[in-house]
């Protein structure tokens, strides 16, 4: 078998590629080791935790709606069909990918490929029946092959007890408690669910604030309503080891306030992910792969193999699905003799816990590490209308700016539905926008997203909802 284009990994970076190819006239197959399209983040990720966190969502507001004089008995879950539900949403999309796939002609082979060099692939195990010959050879190889998540050895106790994301979305049981090994974004969201759902719910995480990483000042609203829905939030603390006592699991740790060993029903382990690019014979080709396990590449998602280019989360950090997607069709643009490349000046990362977080081009903390100079102008939701009819006024949005152009650098958002308003951001940003650009963009009131436009009008001295007058330059 040949084929012009082969996708090695069929999730949103590697399907987006394909079709993209597809699409440019080239020929292409998709080689993928799941039945299914999607990858991760629609089988066991992305798709999947936002369909429980709609769930809690649900939960949590009927909850607040007390504060309204309107009170729901407590609910009752059939975690049967909250699973069942979880499912058919991703049957419900990998389908349209099966057809969308067929519709342009892209051969889906099911099988693990191996490399034989940087031209052929072995398949392996699947479905034989979609490959009629053990040796696929290509023109080029588009390396779309995700991460997994990171397990270290001594916390791996091969306990049915501990989970990993990936454990934690099959939704096998609601626990009596559950400690969350990390307070990264993975661990956060799949911890609201579960409280949400009726468990206790524990973090504990070796850094000094949760969200490693993020702006503090979009951390503290999320950190204040955590330690309200969930049974405790312990920083600075290790976990130094776990072991199975049959109806729960024993938990050691070292901390300020959890130390000694502790008992929970359920442990998920979420401290990241690792790049998938090992064990599939990479070293019979030309490809570098870095110290972290990242595949080298340059602009074009080229990498030392002339015949090979990677995308996605296997090709560096951030590791975001539309990062992923984003790579792919420049990849299938080079392979079509396009001049493109990678040229983003934002990419928008969103924690989608209650509140969301969402942020995207240059943050505080990248100023000050690369000693740039900047301004911040913040805006609270407590003075935004729409939040205070929504009864959620935890919220803040900040633009990072340069004081000499007066052009946006960056933007932060914190608070219910941050993510769905990051993207007028992105483009303000991939525009080059002046923040006045932003404050003179009427926008629709009473909503969320005046705050976009609030915030630019802190900066410029003419907000009227708050008094904030600019200070004059020097």
């Amino acid at each position: 078998m040949h084929s012009q284009v082969v996708v090695l990994g069929g999730g949103p970076g590697g399907y987006a590629a394909a079709f993209m190819a597809a699409d440019l006239g080239l020929e292409v197959a998709i080689v993928e080791s799941d039945p299914r399209l999607g990858g991760t983040c629609l089988l066991r990720g992305c798709i999947p935790s936002k369909a429980l966190l709609h769930v809690a969502k649900i939960i949590s507001e009927a909850e607040d709606m007390a504060e309204w004089g309107v009170e729901f008995a407590k609910p009752k879950i059939s975690i049967d069909k909250v699973r069942a539900r979880k499912e058919n949403v991703i049957d419900t999309l990998t389908g349209g990918l099966a057809q969308l796939a067929k519709r342009r002609g892209v051969r889906r082979i099911h099988a693990r490929g191996l490399f034989v060099d940087s031209t052929t692939l072995q398949l392996e195990g699947g479905d034989p029946a979609t490959y009629d010959n053990e040796r696929l050879t290509f023109d080029h190889c588009i390396l779309a092959t995700g991460s997994v998540p990171t397990m270290p050895g001594f916390l791996d106790i091969k306990s049915p007890r501990v989970m990993d994301s990936t454990g934690a979305l099959k939704l096998e049981d609601i626990p009596g408690t559950l400690l969350v090994v990390g307070g990264g974004y993975i661990g956060l969201e799949m911890g609201t669910v579960y409280a949400e759902l009726g468990t206790k719910v524990s973090v504990v995480e070796l850094t000094e604030g949760l969200l490693p990483g993020a702006d503090r000042d979009l951390v503290k609203p999320l950190e204040k309503r955590v330690r309200q829905r969930f049974a405790g939030v312990h920083l600075g603390t290790k976990v130094t080891g776990l072991k199975d006592a049959g109806d729960h699991v024993a938990v050691s740790m070292e901390g300020p306030e959890m130390s000694g060993e502790h008992k929970f029903d359920r442990v998920l382990v979420a401290i990241g992910r690792r790049p998938v690019s090992k064990g599939f014979g990479l070293e019979n080709t030309k490809v570098k792969v870095n110290e972290r396990g990242f595949v080298e590449v340059d602009k074009q998602q080229r990498t030392a193999d002339p015949h090979i280019l990677a995308i996605g989360d296997v090709a560096g950090d951030p590791m975001l699905a539309h990062k992923a997607s984003y790579e792919g069709k420049i990849a299938a643009e080079v392979l079509a003799g396009e001049p493109a490349q990678f040229d983003a000046h934002a990419i928008p990362a969103v924690v989608f816990t209650d509140p969301e977080i969402a942020w995207a081009g240059l943050t505080v903390e990248e100023a000050k590490r690369d000693g740039r100079i900047i301004e911040v102008a913040q805006y609270p939701w407590q003075a935004s209308g729409r939040a205070i009819a929504n009864g959620r006024t935890d919220g803040l949005t900040k633009w990072i700016i340069d004081p000499e152009t007066e052009r946006v650098l960056g933007c932060g958002i914190v608070g219910a539905g941050a993510g769905e308003l990051i993207a007028e951001a992105v483009l303000a940003i991939e525009m080059g926008c002046q923040v006045r650009d932003v404050a003179e963009t009427i926008h629709p009131h009473p909503t969320l997203s005046e705050t976009v436009a609030f915030a630019a009008e802190a900066y410029l001295g003419t907000a009227t909802e708050i008094y904030k007058p600019r200070k004059k330059k020097e």
